[in-house]
């Protein structure tokens, strides 16, 4: 069940198999929109970019989808341009800004953002948050956090 939580809504899934985790992936890409930003946070090996892959299926991108840790930003087309970005190896905001990892075509379509954390409060309000907790075999804790109510229908989508 939702839970508001300073005007923001969350929502707690429990993916015990890579099954789950695709499952969940599938049903957040299909209610995508242009000018979304989906912010993918957890530790290495906690399935960022496997529920990425799932996210680009849903859009209908049938390039595969990798890590873009070591060219920041991979763009893939489907129903609406993919933005797959990973700002790991950047120091700050700063950083990614003068490097042009936010650009403005991002609002024709999809952001997705591994590592969020590393552009602080560079990072708009309007976004949804996935904490991925688990890692290895284990089941993965997932967390949905729409940081405005227009967000809300990624909620709604993951059931």
């Amino acid at each position: 069940m939702p839970a508001t939580t300073s005007g923001s809504r969350a929502r707690r899934i429990l993916c015990p198999d890579p099954a789950a985790t695709t499952k969940l992936g599938l049903a957040l890409g299909r209610v995508a929109r242009a000018g979304d930003l989906v912010c993918l946070q957890g530790d290495l090996g906690a399935g960022k970019t496997h529920l990425a892959k799932a996210f680009g299926a849903a859009l209908g991108v049938t390039e595969t989808i990798t890590s873009p840790t070591f060219v920041l930003m991979a763009e893939y087309q489907g129903r609406l341009p993919l933005f797959h970005l990973d700002p790991y190896r950047l120091a700050d905001a700063a950083d990614a800004l003068a490097g042009g990892l936010i650009e403005d075509r991002q609002a024709e379509g999809v952001t997705l953002l591994e590592w969020p954390e590393r552009l602080g409060d560079a990072l708009p309000s309007s976004r949804l948050d996935v904490r991925i907790e688990g890692a290895g075999d284990d089941p993965r804790q997932i967390t949905l956090v729409a940081g405005t109510p227009d967000y809300g229908r990624y909620l709604d989508a993951a059931g």
